[in-house]
């Protein structure tokens, strides 16, 4: 943002700005814009152009993993031995999977499973499995063939889960249980699981963080 770099410049924050320089140095960004709310998979099929025939990652925001290895890390190495489409799951509790979209699998090995299907957010009694999918994704270009046939829900959005059982037909997708501890930050509690975890581990904040938690009178 050269407007943030430059007001932190004038204003004479130099440590922030050494930092914000650092962080945008780290990769090239492109902005793809969304023109409308039309979905998750609306939202990738924007990007067909710019990604081209490459495989290509997906990451939700609001799905934090804490791991010692970046969870989409963990995947690459998977994808590096499988090269196919590969969902990021986790474990969730039953009581929850009415939340996620659940996946049916046939095997697993090494974390890693064959998908038979997946199951948008199915009653707790007909969820196939409690492994939902995480916010992470790595899809093969194959994918955008499908987003362009899928047809619109009753919200009138394209659905990428719905592409992926289409791609299900010609290719194989793996789902991998990744390591770590996930947040769902699009729940509010969730997101406050977040704080408190992050800001615990905080390396300066962490010990004032957790002092004051415990003076609270709760």
């Amino acid at each position: 943002s050269i407007e943030l770099e430059l007001l932190l410049k004038n204003t004479g924050k130099l440590e922030l700005l050494e930092q914000v320089e650092n962080i945008s140095n780290l990769v090239d960004i492109h902005y793809m814009r969304q023109k409308e709310p039309l979905g998750l998979g609306h939202a990738i099929l924007c990007t067909k152009k710019f990604i081209g025939n490459e495989p290509f990652a997906v990451l939700l925001p609001d799905d934090i993993i804490d791991s010692e290895v970046p969870a989409l890390q963990q995947m690459i190495a998977k994808y590096e031995e499988v090269h196919s489409s590969i969902l990021g799951v986790n474990e969730v509790p039953s009581e929850d999977v009415n939340k996620y979209g659940i996946v049916d699998y046939s095997a697993a090995e090494n974390n890693l499973y064959s998908v038979k299907r997946l199951v948008e957010k199915p009653a707790v009694e007909d969820a196939p499995s409690n492994q939902a999918i995480v916010g992470r994704y790595i899809l093969t270009p194959g994918i955008f063939e499908e987003l362009e046939k899928v047809q619109p829900d009753a919200k009138g959005e394209i659905q990428l889960t719905d592409a992926i059982a289409m791609l299900q037909k010609t290719e194989q997708v793996e789902a991998y249980r990744m390591k770590g501890q996930t947040f769902d930050c699009g729940s509010k509690i969730g997101y406050l699981k977040a704080v408190l975890h992050y800001g615990l581990a905080h390396p300066t904040l962490g010990a004032e963080f957790k002092a004051m938690i415990q003076a609270l009178d709760v």
